[in-house]
């Protein structure tokens, strides 16, 4: 995978004016634009402020087709003032039509949004994307992140891009293969004793007291903003309509949402016909808080305090959207999926085997909560359904083997066999057996 750099600006600007700041979701209290997160009022979270009437009649299909491929053909929707000079080539990555796995699962009109052909190799590049050029615009001293894994690439790669330092905070036990893809692009990386949660924790703390951009902390309003890409480019690559369900994992539950307001904003823009759109989420079964708050049929989320998982990615115990995607799934008419370690190495192999992709823990746990949904009849026998695979298989090599012997003792198939002798007779008794 190459990591292509961008190196001149778009084919236009966005128009003036069309940021107002900052907006608290909770009390609505308006705050300046700048590196902050939190509502100075009742600490709720900060998101960006768009001025949409500012866009009636400006943004078009026919002007983002025009453009180059990559998130910044939406740059009216997204919170930069322009196209930066220089980053990567983020985004347009393929909508699979998976005829072949879709009928095994139950799911005849299935497609998978591909984006484990991101230059990191994960949808975290589109968010990164985002907060690099605020953290360039603002003359931040250096980037960083909180990371469960993917982050700790994109935020790596996308400052080698910007030429600013960049400081990765993990948890010590991620997997080796998403240490040194960070270590790859000259990050310093520092594990700490703990959880991802306990990770976040100190991260605020040095986010306070070295003014870096942190991505997913100080810079998390922009940050957020684009995985709101991924729901821009399904409905684009489906001619400029929606599905009838997006299936998304759910970490923090950013992404989750920011796919609901991506798709209100075409809507209200006139980009696409409105439609009504089931949102279904998938966690790990042993990190699943909203799932579990989900199935409960109650509000509050309970955290997980120590995560027992193989899905490291998604093993956030107090997941800071984890309210409003519980809202949403209910809403919606969608649901929240906890999936098992087994089945999602299953659905890893499965679709690498039928499709041709290999995606992470994150897209397997994905693949199983559609499975699991058209099982519950959440998704039903006619539905388009779009699943979101968001990060690549070769950062979790073990997973696509976990639980093989026990799947293949109960079921048989294909799979790494004992060595045999260098002759034909030795060959033929294997096929044989």
């Amino acid at each position: 995978m190459t990591t292509e750099l961008l190196t001149t600006p778009g084919t236009d600007a966005a128009p003036g004016g069309r940021i107002r700041g900052l907006r608290c979701r909770n009390c609505a209290r308006q705050e300046r634009l700048g590196p902050s997160y939190v509502c100075a009022a009742c600490f709720g979270p900060l998101e960006v402020d768009y001025d949409y009437d500012a866009l009636d009649g400006v943004l078009t299909r026919e002007r983002i087709e025009a453009r180059r491929p990559g998130i910044w053909r939406y740059l009216e929707l997204l919170p930069a003032e322009e196209q930066p000079l220089r980053g990567l080539a983020v985004g347009s990555t393929p909508l699979v039509d998976a005829t072949r796995l879709g009928p095994e699962i139950g799911i005849e009109r299935l497609w998978l949004k591909d984006d484990t052909r991101n230059p990191t190799l994960s949808f975290k590049d589109r968010a990164v994307a985002i907060a690099a050029a605020r953290a360039a615009e603002w003359k931040l001293p250096a980037l960083a992140c909180a990371s469960t894994g993917n982050l700790a690439g994109a935020t790596a790669a996308a400052a080698a891009a910007i030429g600013l330092p960049a400081y990765v905070v993990i948890p010590a036990d991620l997997e080796p293969a998403k240490v040194d893809h960070a270590l790859a692009y000259g990050a310093s990386v520092i594990p700490v004793t703990g959880t991802y949660d306990d990770v976040n924790r100190l991260c605020l703390e040095i986010a306070d007291e070295t003014g870096w951009g942190f991505v997913n902390v100080n810079l998390r309003p922009f940050y957020a903003e684009g995985s709101k890409t991924l729901a821009f480019e399904v409905a684009e690559d489906l001619g400029w309509r929606l599905p009838d369900v997006i299936v998304a994992p759910i970490a923090s539950g950013a992404l989750y949402t920011k796919l609901a307001k991506g798709i209100g904003e075409l809507v209200r823009l006139g980009l696409v016909e409105p439609k009504s759109v089931r949102f279904v989420g998938g966690q790990a079964a042993g990190c699943a808080p909203v799932a579990t708050a989900y199935a409960a049929g109650v509000d509050e989320i309970a955290p997980v305090r120590v995560p027992d998982t193989i899905v490291r990615s998604l093993a956030i115990g107090s997941p800071a959207d984890g309210r409003y995607a519980l809202e949403q799934a209910r809403a919606s008419g969608g649901s929240i999926e906890a999936v098992s370690d087994l089945d999602a190495a299953e659905a890893i192999r499965r679709v690498a085997a039928t499709e041709g992709i290999h995606p992470e823990t994150a897209g397997g746990v994905t693949l199983a909560a559609a499975a699991q949904a058209r099982a519950a009849g959440v998704i039903g026998p006619d539905d388009e359904v779009v699943v979101l695979l968001t990060g690549n298989g070769l950062k979790t090599p073990d997973a696509s083997s976990f639980g093989l012997a026990t799947r293949r003792a109960e079921r048989g198939g294909p799979g790494l066999a004992d060595p045999i002798a260098p002759d034909l007779d030795a060959f033929l008794s294997w096929l044989g057996a």
